[in-house]
């Protein structure tokens, strides 16, 4: 009889994980707390619109090729990916663009206009990127850091890498211009970190888009998510929608199962968690049964987590193909390090923001009715340790971000939208179960890397594991998915 395996959770991270024991002959179930999978890339489905709830950032297909050919399958049997030229269109506070793709002559060109004397300086900055890539990404991304050997294996090469420093002061240290430093330094923020904290280890997502270039999934990624559920299912898996869990049972360091909010009992011989890592812990495992590493007081005082999200979703009647905006846009307010340092440590919600706009009907426009217009547009805010009191504070906040957007970018948008929808932290917290609302769970500082990162298999329950934004390697597609791949190494070698 096959081991069965449970998985909490269909994020990217659960679906990953669920797929490659599936299909190695696992008995798999999934167990989701919402009427639909997907976790962070749940779709909302409003008036002929669809919006992507979560990771709209495509990168490193292959990876997604990867789990469809472990079952024989092809992925584009079942999603269609199409790159994106540019990858990002970013712009400055007087609202002046800077395109990013792969081509390497367009991007000297780019800079060029900005500041010709930082193109040399780029040059030497996406050259020592390549060796942060092969050894972050290419080698440790998709193995476990359970022990402290692991991790002091990896020191020299961290070091060599220089990855005590950040992000920011890590591309500062080649390129002079401000605005370009924010351009190449912004990405920690697309995984949940403060540039000016997170390790310059994440540079690494320059090259790997390079790399591999920035891709979107017709459909929207909700599409990706029922193309894995599609091939979940044709392997035997079972995913119960609408199953909230609310123990994980254990007994003498192995759990048995988990029980249902409706006190339903399930056995498996292993447990795979894509839920919050911090949350897990503290609220479906006792704290008789944990040590001190995964204590409440580790969770509660001495980790840090990710900013939260301030997202509205809105559909509008009409067209914005004249505009001057891309697939995805980047949009910089006029402080970079100020509003940062407000949102990741003094815990407090600015006047002012920056926003990532994405507007997917450019190149898909089966995502909204005919004739009509869909983005998201997205604002990192504190978590909820800020005290904002959102019932409050939403409405407001929404406004002035959509008053910004009809003023510099959406003409007469307000009186063209047709759907709406926001989510905030308040989401992140209650219905996504992040600890603190975080929307990206523990936050990538090097303190927070590798080893000294919540492990992939729990170190107090032998036959628990962990996948998703807070384990190790981190959040993002490749980091969930990598996740997905220890997860499943971890079981086949149990």
């Amino acid at each position: 009889m096959a081991e069965k395996v449970i998985v909490i959770g269909s994020g990217f991270g659960g679906l990953g994980a669920a797929v490659r024991l599936a299909a190695k002959g696992y008995d798999v179930e999934i167990y989701e707390k919402r009427d639909k999978p997907g976790g962070r890339g749940y779709v909302y489905e409003m008036d002929g619109f669809k919006f992507d709830g979560g990771p709209t950032v495509i990168t490193a297909p292959f990876m997604f090729d990867d789990l469809f050919a472990l079952a024989g399958r092809k992925r584009e049997d079942y999603v269609k990916f199409v790159p994106l030229d540019p990858f990002y269109r970013i712009f400055n506070s007087a609202g002046r663009p800077f395109d990013y793709n792969g081509n390497a002559d367009f991007i000297h060109d780019q800079i060029a206009q900005v500041s010709p004397g930082d193109v040399e300086g780029y040059k030497r900055f996406i050259g020592t990127t390549k060796a942060i890539f092969e050894k972050g990404f290419v080698e440790l991304a998709d193995k476990p850091f359970l022990g402290i050997v692991e991790m002091l294996r990896v020191v020299p090469d961290l070091l060599r890498l220089q990855s005590q420093k950040t992000v920011y002061d890590y591309a500062s240290s080649f390129i002079q211009d401000d605005f370009l430093r924010r351009v190449f330094s912004f990405h920690p923020l697309l995984v949940g970190g403060n540039p000016f904290d997170t390790t310059s280890i994440y540079a690494m997502i320059h090259y790997l888009e390079r790399e591999w270039g920035v891709h979107y999934a017709i459909g929207g990624t909700g599409a990706i998510v029922d193309a894995l559920v599609k091939l979940f299912e044709e392997l035997g898996g079972k995913i119960h929608l609408n199953s909230s869990v609310a123990e994980i049972l254990v007994k003498k360091r192995r759990t048995s199962g988990i029980r249902l909010a409706d006190g339903r009992e399930v056995k498996a011989d292993h447990v795979i968690s894509n839920a919050d890592v911090a949350w897990t812990y503290m609220n479906l495992i006792p704290s008789a049964v944990r040590g001190l590493r995964n204590s409440d007081f580790r969770y509660q005082k001495l980790t840090r987590y990710s900013m939260s999200l301030f997202v509205i979703y809105f559909g509008t009647k009409r067209r914005y193909t004249d505009s001057k905006l891309a697939h995805h846009n980047i949009i910089l307010g006029d402080r970079y390090e100020g509003l940062l340092d407000d949102i990741f440590h003094k815990k407090k919600l600015s006047e002012d923001f920056s926003l990532y706009l994405h507007m997917p009907t450019l190149t898909d426009p089966s995502t909204a009715p005919e004739g009509h217009e869909g983005f998201y547009v997205l604002s990192p805010v504190p978590h909820m340790d800020a005290g904002i009191d959102w019932t409050k504070q939403a409405k407001p906040y929404r406004d002035a971000i959509m008053n910004f957007l009809e003023a510099n970018y959406l003409p007469d948008l307000q009186e063209n939208i047709v759907a709406e929808h926001y989510i905030d932290p308040l989401h992140f917290q209650n219905t996504l179960n992040s600890y603190k609302g975080s929307a990206f769970s523990v936050e990538p500082i090097l303190t927070q890397s590798a080893w000294f990162r919540p492990h992939n298999r729990s170190e107090d329950i032998d036959n628990l594991y962990f996948v998703g934004a807070g384990t190790h390697p981190g959040a993002g597609l490749p980091g969930v998915l990598s996740s997905a791949k220890i997860a499943d190494d971890l079981i086949s070698k149990s």
